[in-house]
């Protein structure tokens, strides 16, 4: 079979659906950022990125107007008003771009590994090259500004060793060992990810009017500012210094530029992302201490999604992702 004739695989499908909302999603929320940024060396970051997710649109539109399937309603200026005052200072763009880059790395690959058809597998593999050159680029100016979190330091091994016996995962009754670089980095990365949430919430808490959205929002603040604490209470066990979040400002508006939508669906985007780490970080953890501590805040999150997309169908704002066809209300209708 010709391959320009082949049809979009379901994983193909999902890949394409999903990115489109994603980034018609953080384009409204770059848009709102852009418009009052100041910062004459993030600037040009910003607008790269926004540049970039503008692509990727288009080019998902043009595959899914050739395939023949309708273009998801997603987001659109009707979810941002460039209008309102600035919800966050410069530096948090910059972070902004870096968290969002990272996650789409992770976002990216899975779904590159998983396409075949040659066109969408070059689209895919060239959506992960743009986020790693974008987180590349946001690194370096943080580094530059001073502003980057390095990861704690730890002494370099003298000599090769092996594991000897199953005393390596204890920690949770028994003395805990040591935690290994690897743990080390599930841990100082989640708290990364969990200082940005929370300044991410602490914002869009000032400006959400509805109610049940606002309780919400507050719920997952509270959730990150907890796994914090439970991190660095780690760190600081293990005699290392905590994490500190890099300072970054939120205005006093209390305007909202994004519609409720938008925001919700973006908790519910994250928290997605939040499971997918933190499934991770429990595969690479062998300390029974710290499979004990991911285990449960799998859960959690888990919970915490579930409640936000239960408010998220109430309002009618979930919008139905492709299906398989239902075969047996075929075969019932035509009974």
């Amino acid at each position: 079979m010709n391959e320009k004739n082949i049809r979009l695989s379901s994983t193909e499908i999902a890949g394409l659906w999903t990115t489109y909302m994603q980034e018609t999603m953080a384009v409204c929320f770059m848009k709102h950022l852009k418009q009052h940024l100041k910062d004459e060396e993030i600037k040009p970051l910003l607008q790269k990125a926004l540049h970039i997710s503008q692509y990727h649109i288009q080019e998902i539109n043009q595959i899914f107007h050739k395939e023949g399937i309708p273009i998801p309603h997603a987001f659109s200026d009707d979810d941002v008003d460039l209008s309102a005052p600035a919800l966050f200072h410069d530096l948090f763009s910059l972070s902004f771009v870096y968290s969002m880059s990272r996650l789409s790395m992770v976002n990216y690959s899975f779904i590159t590994a998983g396409v075949a058809r040659t066109d969408v597998r070059e689209f895919f593999t060239e959506c992960l090259s743009g986020s790693t050159n974008l987180f590349n680029a946001s690194a370096t100016l943080m580094l530059e500004k001073g502003v980057y979190d390095r990861p704690p330091m730890i002494n370099y091994p003298k000599k090769v060793e092996y594991i000897t016996n199953a005393s390596i995962i204890s920690g949770y009754i028994n003395k805990k060992r040591p935690i290994n670089a690897i743990e080390l980095n599930e841990i100082f990365y989640n708290t990364v990810r969990n200082y940005f949430g929370s300044i991410l919430c602490l914002g869009l808490l000032q400006i959400v009017k509805d109610d049940e959205i606002k309780k919400y929002i507050k719920k997952g603040k509270e959730i990150c500012d907890k796994q914090n604490k439970l991190f660095n209470d780690i760190l600081l066990q293990e005699d290392m210094l905590g994490s500190s979040p890099v300072t970054m400002e939120v205005t006093d508006s209390t305007t909202s530029p994004f519609s409720d939508r938008l925001i919700i669906m973006l908790f519910h985007s994250l928290n997605q992302m939040d499971i997918t780490l933190l499934g991770h970080s429990l595969s690479l953890s062998m300390r029974a201490d710290l499979t004990a501590h991911f285990s449960k805040l799998i859960l959690e999150v888990l919970k915490y999604g579930q409640e936000g997309f239960k408010i998220i169908v109430s309002k009618g704002w979930m919008e139905q992702p492709p299906h398989a066809t239902d075969r047996k209300q075929l075969i019932d209708k035509n009974s």
